[in-house]
């Protein structure tokens, strides 16, 4: 299954999912411009208000292409969002941007120049020229994987989420980053990722890092941590990428069948107060507003139907009205609560109104009419 995802992942990166363009950021201490690879998302120029998370590649001369290839195979089938993708060319000076103090463990000389640089020059760069919601994630494979969680260390973290592939953990960061963890009150994404076949000496401090994290009761804090079989240190990037992602946006993704099933037709109650808290969490934890999908409405249809929960029909009706007013969602939804509560002269009104709205998802013109026409055939007996 691994290996059919991945190969999917790259046969869509040749689709175009984004606006792929060549950038550069002028660093100040180095007197030199950083090369940039930008991918804008489809919806970018259609929708000129919108923002969109950010992803930040270190190693971006590598780790971009399989990064885009995950998120617009995500994207096609509406499992992830659309995010702004910023690869940064590390090929020559990844060593000194990545040099560390060995008596502290941070950055030192062209070390702490970069590390200031991506802070101080280069994200208010990218936040001043696109729009970038305040859900930040970065990426990085062993050295840069190391590098990144330095931004952990301060008191206000310039990123959201972290994605630290086979790090090759600096001094004590195995119990520091833990301890880190553990202090934030804020939402904190952070995963990291290992193989049987990673290099020894990286892995032992992997998993004790690993072990301190799970240690950590902090409620804010989202970790997941593999350990791939059969795969390197190199190969594991291609598995941790989409594991990563899909584990941060997890809660974007639409209503699965498992998730209705072992969560949704469970509830005695609620069913649209769920729906709503769906989409209310993927605002306040990712920054992404999005309006709630036709399917997920179907979804929460169709408990209230199997639990026999009518009333809450009205609620998801007043609800499906306010996202999509033109269309016929709400006034199908109001015929369907007065068809199960008895009221079929109600019913069969409402299913004539939204015969007169556009249609939306499987609901059509026909359907309407054919169910107005049954209960009024039923009203005359």
């Amino acid at each position: 299954m691994k290996k059919v995802f991945l190969i999917m992942m790259l046969v869509f990166g040749s689709f175009g999912y984004s606006q792929k363009v060549s950038d550069s950021v002028f660093v100040k201490s180095q007197n030199l411009y950083r090369e940039l690879t930008v991918s804008l998302p489809p919806s970018y120029k259609i929708d000129p208000k919108r923002t969109y998370p950010l992803l930040f590649l270190l190693d971006g001369d590598y780790l971009f292409d399989p990064f885009e290839g995950a998120i617009k195979y995500g994207y096609y089938w509406d499992d992830l969002p659309e995010l702004i993708i910023v690869g940064l060319s590390q090929d020559k000076e990844r060593d000194a941007d990545c040099t560390l103090d060995e008596a502290t463990g941070l950055p030192e000389g062209t070390g702490a120049d970069f590390f200031e640089f991506i802070g101080g020059e280069l994200i208010p760069y990218l936040q001043k020229k696109y729009r970038i919601s305040p859900f930040k994630i970065i990426a990085g494979h062993d050295v840069t994987a190391s590098f990144l969680n330095l931004y952990l260390y301060k008191d206000a973290p310039l990123f959201n989420a972290y994605i630290s592939l086979s790090p090759e953990l600096g001094l004590e960061m195995e119990t520091r980053i833990a301890e880190r963890l553990a202090g934030f009150k804020q939402n904190i994404f952070y995963y990291q990722s290992s193989s049987d076949g990673d290099i020894k000496k990286m892995k032992e401090k992997i998993t004790t890092l690993d072990t301190n994290i799970k240690a950590v009761l902090n409620p804010s804090l989202n970790y997941k941590y593999d350990d791939f079989k059969e795969a390197s240190h190199y190969s594991l990037v291609l598995y941790s990428i989409p594991s990563a992602l899909y584990h941060f946006f997890a809660s974007y993704q639409p209503i699965s069948t498992t998730e209705f099933q072992e969560k949704i037709v469970k509830l005695e109650s609620g069913y649209v107060t769920y729906l709503k808290n769906k989409y209310d969490i993927l605002e306040k934890t990712l920054s992404i507003k999005l309006n709630i999908r036709i399917n997920d409405f179907k979804a929460i249809e169709a408990a209230i139907l199997k639990n026999k929960a009518y009333p809450e029909l009205e609620q998801l009706a007043q609800l499906s009205r306010k996202m999509y007013p033109k269309t016929m969602l709400g006034d199908y939804q109001m015929a369907l609560f007065y068809e199960n509560t008895g009221d079929l002269k109600n019913a069969a009104r409402y299913y004539l109104n939204a015969f007169q709205l556009q249609p939306v998802g499987s609901l059509t013109k026909d359907m309407m009419l054919d169910k107005a026409t049954e209960l009024k055939a039923q009203l005359k007996k």
